[in-house]
């Protein structure tokens, strides 16, 4: 169930990408340039910085395969797709959780302070996206106006204090991608934000 739902957030993440790149305008090779690191930006930072190499997309094509399978959905179904937003931002949403559950994994694997996994779990899972964002001439969107990688942070917090009870591993990556989920869908659903800093 965890592949399955990685493989439903890299595609997601991929036509998320591929989306932006359309409403920009931009040509096909851009299209796909942004769908890819929208995919893979967050792991292929965290493997460069933890010395994973070749990172993780370069050992496994699926991932490849995967984003090219999103990036065709979005370009051959982009009239439509308008109509499962709800649908997309679902599996986006699923994607954050298990992708920081993912960053969280590979920084403990490598023997690493729970504050350095935490931070390569909130890579993981939002960098695709501020790369994105800049590729696409934006300030992105995670330092702006949504509470996305503060979500990520509170998630890894709540795992590693999990893991201290001894409650059994399944249900400590239940539970805490279950909680950047629902939280992710109540803070969209009611529009909160962090407030901004603004210089007087």
């Amino acid at each position: 169930m965890f592949y399955i739902i990685e493989i439903l957030g890299t595609i997601a993440f991929a036509i998320s990408g591929a989306l932006t790149a359309m409403s920009k305008k931009m040509d096909p090779f851009g299209v796909f340039i942004i769908a890819f690191v929208t995919s893979v930006g967050g792991g292929t930072l965290r493997d460069v910085l933890i010395g994973r190499t070749p990172v993780g997309w370069m050992q496994n094509l699926i991932y490849v395969y995967l984003i090219c399978f999103g990036f065709l959905l979005a370009v051959v179904f982009r009239k439509k797709l308008d109509r499962f937003r709800r649908s997309l931002f679902l599996f986006d949403t699923i994607g954050l959780g298990v992708f920081t559950l993912i960053g969280l994994e590979k920084g403990i694997e490598t023997h690493l302070h729970p504050i350095i996994c935490i931070a390569l779990g909130t890579m993981t899972a939002c960098f695709g996206g501020v790369v994105r964002d800049i590729l696409c001439n934006e300030i992105p969107v995670i330092f702006r106006k949504e509470i996305y990688a503060t979500i990520c942070i509170a998630g890894g917090i709540v795992f590693f204090l999990l893991r201290e009870t001894g409650i059994p591993k399944d249900w400590i990556y239940i539970i805490t991608s279950g909680l950047i989920i629902v939280v992710r869908l109540t803070v969209v659903r009611y529009k909160l934000f962090l407030p901004p800093l603004e210089k007087n």
